[in-house]
């Protein structure tokens, strides 16, 4: 990770540091709480610094009103009242009551922004926080993008939300993955998907890094924000939270619903029809409530065991997908063979109708939550689109990315830059994409394989039994020059294992010598 740079904020290396000193003040308090301290005066900050630069836009316009609210909710702007200021909160920094200064101005933003109701901690003032780690970390966040403009001071906030989210994720292990996908995993999904245009959707969205991942994927391609509509339903409400927070941070307009039932008992999108979902449920869910859900219509492919979620999670994916739809579903690796409550049969169905587009094995220790292994599941409602694109029915793609990816600390692994690229390229090859080399199966790493050769292996998905092994890299080698250094090895092998008999008779001979 680069190093930090006197112009904050410009390298990784920032977050990274800002980081470190977030660590060192929260003392006793658990990654669990902390995050909401942290993450609650991060958000402040950001409505803050985008309302004074509206605010001082109005200032220099002599027929605006730069204290009526309708004036900022017209550009997508927070209102914030004077009391919910950064400025103010600032200047109240190291007095004992910060923390009711904190909750006011949480509730002050709550009653003026309506899509923000319910959303912002609001626990500043109670007893176990400290109050003076809490006018620390008002300093600490106060530095962030002072010597960047408005616009980039802005940028920052959404990077330093989003570096701290994977931070407390860490720090939270197994509960952490409850609300975070990793970053470099979000990436792999929109760099196959390429949600350039369209509906968006995530039924289980955590902390909305799906999201985040494909705005900035849209931008990155010349689109703008807004360019995609995106649409998310969350049944933990600590969770949503979250998500409304990072969205706003980013700037991101969305619709992200939450219930405490779930999108399999209360879907709160029944009509949706997605362009992209893109979706980390979890892995091998057991308690999703499956026994009375029966004779649910979303149920295309056979009913779902009520002991394992994972074939529910696709159907009401592939339920939701746009005719010409496609969606990336991270699940645990034996989703792809089991054939246990009539898993087996549902994953039968799902191949003979032509909707599984692409598996992809990806290598363990990606994930903060589980050392299980975990794979890509790629759907489709039709293979045959046109726009460029050749027709690929009757086919599906595997890639086996178990050997990729590298150490990003002592416990978990992720994707660089350059591994990405090279899964992503192979999906828009094999997909016929105009821009990409012609696609070829390559040993050990992809294989484009026809259903019936899926109907040979008994309709399992793992892509280690069609990719094959890779090519050796003695295979260029002459059979005779291969042969002579095999026969010379052995020459060699048998000398020395008649030097070492002789050295064993000589010892035992001395040994019976000494009786």
């Amino acid at each position: 990770m680069a190093k930090q740079t006197n112009n904050a904020g410009t390298t990784l290396g920032f977050e990274a540091q800002l980081w470190l000193a977030a660590k060192k003040l929260w003392g006793n308090m658990e990654p669990s709480e902390y995050k909401h301290v942290f993450l609650g005066l991060i958000f402040l900050k950001y409505i803050s610094d985008a309302f004074e630069v509206k605010r001082a836009e109005l200032l220099e316009d002599d027929l605006a009103d730069a204290e009526d609210p309708e004036e900022y909710l017209a550009e997508n702007v927070f209102w914030v009242p004077r009391e919910a200021r950064w400025s103010h909160l600032q200047a109240n920094a190291k007095r004992p009551e910060i923390g009711k200064h904190i909750d006011n101005a949480m509730l002050a933003i709550e009653s003026n922004n309506a899509s923000l109701k319910g959303v912002l901690p609001k626990n500043y003032a109670r007893q176990e926080i400290n109050k003076v780690m809490l006018g620390e970390l008002i300093d600490l966040v106060s530095g962030i993008g002072m010597a960047e403009k408005a616009d980039r001071s802005r940028d920052i906030l959404g990077r330093v939300y989003e570096y701290f989210l994977g931070g407390f994720a860490g720090a939270e292990g197994k509960r952490g993955g409850e609300f975070y996908t990793p970053r470099s995993v979000v990436r792999l999904l929109v760099e196959i998907l390429e949600p350039y245009k369209g509906r968006v959707y995530d039924p289980c969205c955590g902390s909305g890094g799906m999201f985040v991942q494909s705005e900035k994927f849209v931008e990155e391609h010349g689109g703008r924000i807004g360019d995609i509509a995106i649409y998310g339903q969350e049944s933990n409400a600590t969770t949503w939270r979250l998500a409304k927070m990072n969205l706003a941070v980013r700037g991101i307009d969305a619709d992200i619903r939450w219930n405490n039932e779930g999108s399999f008992h209360k879907d709160e999108l029944p009509d949706l029809k997605a362009d992209f979902i893109l979706a980390n449920p979890p892995f091998n869910f057991s308690d999703w409530g499956g026994d009375r859900l029966r004779e649910d219509a979303r149920w295309t492919f056979g009913v779902p065991p009520a002991g394992n979620a994972n074939y529910a999670w696709l159907q009401h994916i592939h339920h939701h997908l746009a005719p010409n739809g496609t969606a990336g579903v991270v699940l645990a690796n034996g989703s792809m063979s089991t054939a246990t409550s009539g898993e087996g049969d549902i994953r039968r169905a799902l191949i003979e109708a032509d909707a599984v587009d692409c598996m992809i094995a990806l290598p363990g220790q990606l994930f903060y939550s589980t050392q299980i292994p975990a794979c890509l599941w790629f759907l489709t409602r039709n293979k045959n689109p046109g726009g460029g694109l050749r027709d690929r029915r009757g086919e599906v793609l595997f890639i086996d990315a178990r050997k990729l990816g590298h150490m990003a600390d002592r416990t978990r692994k992720e994707f660089p830059d350059e591994d990405i690229a090279l899964i992503a390229d192979t999906y828009h090859a094999w997909r016929g994409a105009p821009d990409a080399t012609p696609y070829q199966d390559e040993p050990g790493f992809s294989k484009s394989a026809t259903i019936e050769e899926i109907r040979e292996h008994n309709h399992v998905l793992t892509p280690g039994r069609y990719v094959g092994a890779p090519p050796s890299e003695e295979d260029d080698v002459p059979f005779e020059e291969r042969f002579a250094e095999l026969k010379a090895t052995l020459v060699g092998q048998f000398a020395e294992a008649d030097k070492l008999s002789d050295l064993i008779r000589k010892k035992l001979e001395e040994i019976n010598a000494d009786e």
